[in-house]
């Protein structure tokens, strides 16, 4: 059996992910999109993927899976996932599948498997395909009722429609805005270029082409790898700049000063706006979000519910507590109204919306917001002693009532808070630390690093609680 079915386990974080033809193989993916079908008796399935090279590959191979188990399978080539997950729920399929590897590098590949409402498999659904797949629980149909492939047009459209119709278009047309749009050569582009133009905008275009080898830059759009980004934004005198990942369902914002703002700015001037709309309102995020969310949504009245770390989690919160709005630190905005997911075209429409009706610049907005820095670490921890070091800190900072949803988190009477999260994926406790003072957050984050590196090795000598 292949390395990903190996570990017992086939969903990460956001789906299944792995490298194409390594990893994630034909065969694979094909006994995947059967078990997929299996779960969804059959019925119609929609089905999109992003620009990646091994995308034709491993969307067919699902999708032979897909009709061994009766499934009628829609297709709408390319585009990005939340015009996929828009989709689903529009044109009222059974489910649904997105062929993405998201803002992984350019060898990796994935499959998001979606619900009628177009919103990721809970935790609990992912467990009752991987019993399907891995005691192979499989329902393949007979000969005479193997599924048909159709081809849906359109998809791209109305989720472009349904963008327009949660703004203010005539106002976002009369501002004018000039925005450098960059989409990171993925599939963003397509539906990204049709919105901005509709709305109105001058749109510079960079790393436009759809290319699945990512030439132009990294999916990843952190602020290293937006240097061209930020440059052009000031050079052309545009008004913002945005960029997506590699499926543009995150968006991170370059002001028109050039500078790059992390998620957690966009998203507390996005939660400042909405909760003028809607005093009092529940708004979702992770444990890993800045104060600077905690600081602003509290100032206006609102209540913050805090999650564990991933886009999965926040999109069920949401809907569990019927909160319309939800965040993420790295660029992901879930505005309910359209749909309790990530979604970059969405978000930008909502960033021009704030600004037309604001008539300030991105900048005056962004210096409003409180000011926090924050720095990150990691500490080595094997996989086995994790909940062990884990118990520990929560019982070392006990008395500072931290939180404990996702790893530790506790904030002192400074402002400055701490993350102590043990890795998903890697061997390691992530740190992220946060100061209002620059020289401060040096401090917080070295003395907590001590402290976990100290719980490590205490745990270490015990032998792991033997």
């Amino acid at each position: 059996m292949e390395a990903l079915a190996h570990r017992r386990r086939l969903f990460g974080t956001n789906g299944i992910r792995g490298v194409v033809n390594e990893e994630l193989t034909p065969e694979l993916c094909a006994r995947i999109g059967l078990a997929i079908g299996t779960y969804f008796n059959g019925g119609d399935v929609l089905i999109g993927r992003d620009g990646r090279l091994s995308g034709p590959m491993v969307e067919s191979a699902v999708i032979s899976g897909l009709l061994s188990a009766g499934c009628t399978v829609h297709t709408i080539g390319m585009a990005p996932t939340p015009a996929v997950q828009f989709a689903v729920k529009h044109f009222g399929m059974d489910g649904g599948v997105v062929i993405t590897a998201s803002h992984n590098p350019p060898e990796y590949n994935g499959i998001k498997v979606l619900r009628p409402d177009g919103v990721e498999l809970s935790r609990e659904q992912e467990l009752e395909v991987e019993e399907i797949f891995f005691e192979e629980k499989f329902r393949p149909a007979g000969w005479s009722s193997i599924g048909s492939i159709k081809e849906l047009k359109g998809a791209v459209e109305a989720y472009v429609e349904a963008i327009k119709g949660h703004v203010d278009v005539e106002a976002i047309r009369k501002a004018r805005f000039k925005i450098v749009l960059d989409p990171a050569n993925g599939v963003g582009v397509i539906p990204a270029l049709r919105l901005l133009r509709d709305l109105g905008c001058r749109v510079i275009l960079i790393n436009g082409e759809i290319d699945g080898r990512f030439p132009g830059r990294h999916p990843e759009p952190k602020p290293e790898n937006l240097t061209a980004l930020s440059k052009l934004v000031a050079m052309a005198r545009a008004d913002l700049g945005v960029a997506f990942d590699g499926d543009a369902d995150r968006s991170i914002f370059v002001d028109e000063l050039g500078r790059i703002h992390w998620g957690d700015k966009s998203f507390a001037i996005v939660a400042k706006w909405f909760l003028t709309r809607e005093p009092g309102g529940a708004i979702v995020t992770p444990v890993s979000s800045s104060s600077l969310v905690k600081e602003v949504v509290e100032a206006h009245g609102g209540k913050l519910i805090w999650t564990k770390v991933g886009s999965v989690v926040v999109s069920h919160k949401m809907m569990e507590i019927g909160s319309r709005l939800g965040g993420e630190e790295n660029g992901g905005i879930f505005y309910g109204p359209h749909q309790p997911v990530r979604d970059g075209p969405m978000s930008t429409a909502l960033v021009l919306h704030i600004l037309a009706e604001e008539g300030r610049p991105l900048s005056a907005l962004m210096d409003e917001l409180p000011r926090y820095y924050i720095m990150k670490a990691s500490v080595k921890c094997p996989h086995e002693l994790k909940q062990l070091v884990l118990e520990e800190l929560v019982a070392r900072f006990k008395h500072m009532n931290p939180l404990t949803i996702d790893g530790v988190r506790i904030w002192y009477p400074d402002g400055s808070s701490v993350l102590m999260r043990p890795s998903g994926t890697e061997p390691i406790f992530r740190l992220y630390a946060e100061a209002r003072d620059e020289r401060r957050i040096k401090d917080v984050l070295a003395e907590h690093v001590a402290i976990v590196e100290e719980v490590v090795r205490n745990v270490s000598k015990r032998g792991g609680g033997e």
